[in-house]
């Protein structure tokens, strides 16, 4: 039978109601096992009657028989006081005789003890008391009563004794059958539990981690209807919240590299436009005299300059236009000499930046995050470097030992290193070993985070007073089909 409407449960009515019905079967089984323990304690306490009351009749027969044969007075008596002993007998359990299904046998046993004793008083009044008359239907009436009186007790016997194997049979049954209910209660529960707790956190635990390292990706929904979805959709809200401010901290980070970048920027703009001054001074001063080629010569030169200036600029309006995240086969070589010649003007005397990287290297990239991503590391490596003269290396090469091939590209300095508590927090948000106000400690986070779009990889390799290196690994372009 199906439900006419879907009926959905959050995690705590599930929990709640898998350990209602849990105490509701351990209740109900419970109650039951009781009931059938107290039904066998009073079954045993009607078979240790039903025993006194066989051995009862069995002193009757014996006194009986030594009455009919020796026709003591005595005897008599001992049958007539056991007969009395078993009238109590019976009448100690006449409380629990209407809930008894013996209630019948044990009406038939009064019924027979009363009888028997009639025929007694008139084998008592018919005979004397020398000697009994012999053979005759009262005796053998007696005797029969005497016979049947022993029958009813032993089936009263046998029919509590079946009755306590009933109940013990009937309470083993109940014990399995409670043991398998409360375990697949039991497995019940712990397929909510798992499924609905465990899991869904551990995806959330997994997530988090996911999201420290720099991947944004959402979780996938399933219409729970409880409170593991509504943490699962405010969690990918979180995320896309996350998203969206990361790439504000990228812009706002590349306009801070901007604010450095600006001055040498001006600095490297001034020597063309030197050049161009000079050129139209000395063009000017002699235009009259001057021949076609002489005036030709600083034209080009003027020409040269301008498109020397307007190379500068562009490389920095394109470092700072706001673009989407997109990868597209780029030369790498290009890239690190583009961020090279823009970041020129801020190297101090005495540091050398020199480059190794092949120049048919070709990746995908996106070149504008990737410029950060150098220029990041190069001033970072420039304010490592103290106490100049030091220098910065950017090298690449091929790897090929691993599954697939990859480029790793390193950016190594001499500068005074990391120190070891440090280098395992180096791409946590806002951490920064600088002076308060020097540096925001998102760089490296960044850098982290654009490495990752790439689906590669960053690591560092520090130690105090020998310098540091970071290693990119980034994967190579495969071949189209």
């Amino acid at each position: 039978m199906r439900w006419p409407f879907p009926l959905y449960l959050n995690i705590r009515q599930k929990v709640l109601v898998a350990l209602t019905l849990c105490i509701l079967a351990i209740g109900s089984i419970g109650m039951m096992s009781f009931h059938n323990l107290q039904a066998i304690e009073v079954k045993h306490h009607i078979l240790e009657v039903a025993d006194d009351l066989g051995n009862v009749i069995l002193e009757i027969r014996r006194y009986e028989k030594n009455y009919l044969l020796y026709g003591s007075p005595e005897d008599l008596k001992e049958t007539h006081n056991y007969i009395e002993q078993a009238r109590e007998v019976l009448n100690s359990i006449s409380d629990e005789e209407s809930n008894l299904r013996a209630a019948p046998l044990m009406g038939r046993l009064r019924t027979e003890l009363g009888t028997y004793q009639e025929l007694l008083d008139q084998l008592t009044v018919a005979g004397s008391q020398e000697k009994l008359p012999p053979g005759g239907g009262l005796l053998e009436q007696t005797r029969e009563s005497g016979k049947t009186l022993v029958n009813l007790s032993q089936e009263l016997r046998a029919l509590e004794h079946h009755r306590i194997l009933y109940l013990l049979n009937t309470l083993k049954a109940q014990l399995l059958s409670s043991l398998a209910i409360i375990l697949l209660l039991g497995l019940s529960l712990v397929s909510v539990v798992a499924n609905k707790i465990v899991r869904p956190l551990r995806i959330i635990e997994n997530t988090t981690l996911r999201i420290a390292e720099g991947d944004f990706r959402p979780i996938p929904v399933l219409d729970t209807r409880d409170e593991t979805q509504r943490v699962v959709e405010a969690l990918n809200r979180m995320v896309s919240e996350l998203e969206k401010r990361r790439s504000q901290l990228v812009q706002a980070e590349k306009l801070s590299s901007l604010g450095i970048l600006s001055s040498g920027v001006a600095h490297q703009l001034n020597n063309p436009l030197n050049n161009i001054s000079t050129s139209c001074q000395i063009l000017l001063e002699e235009l009259d005299e001057a021949d076609k080629d002489f005036a030709r010569r600083m034209l080009t030169n003027v020409e040269q300059e301008v498109r020397r200036a307007r190379d500068i600029v562009r490389g920095l309006l394109e470092f700072s236009r706001v673009k989407e995240f997109c990868l597209a086969p780029a030369s790498l070589s290009q890239v690190v000499d583009r961020s090279v010649k823009l970041i020129s003007s801020q190297v101090p005397p005495g540091i050398e930046i020199l480059t190794d990287i092949p120049d048919n290297l070709v990746l995908q990239l996106d070149f504008q995050h990737m410029q950060q991503v150098f220029l990041n590391l190069i001033m970072n490596a420039i304010q490592a470097i103290e106490n100049p003269p030091g220098q910065i290396l950017l090298r690449a090469e091929i790897d090929t030992t691993g599954e697939a091939p990859m480029a790793i590209v390193q950016v190594k300095d001499t500068g005074g290193g990391i120190r070891r508590e440090h280098v395992r927090h180096i791409f946590d948000p806002f951490f920064t070993t600088k002076e308060v106000g020097t540096g925001t400690g998102l760089g490296l986070s960044i850098v982290y985070g654009i490495i990752q779009k790439h689906n590669g990889s960053i690591s560092v390799d520090s130690r105090e007073g020998e310098g540091t290196c970071f290693t990119m690994r980034l994967p190579l372009p495969t071949p189209q089909s």
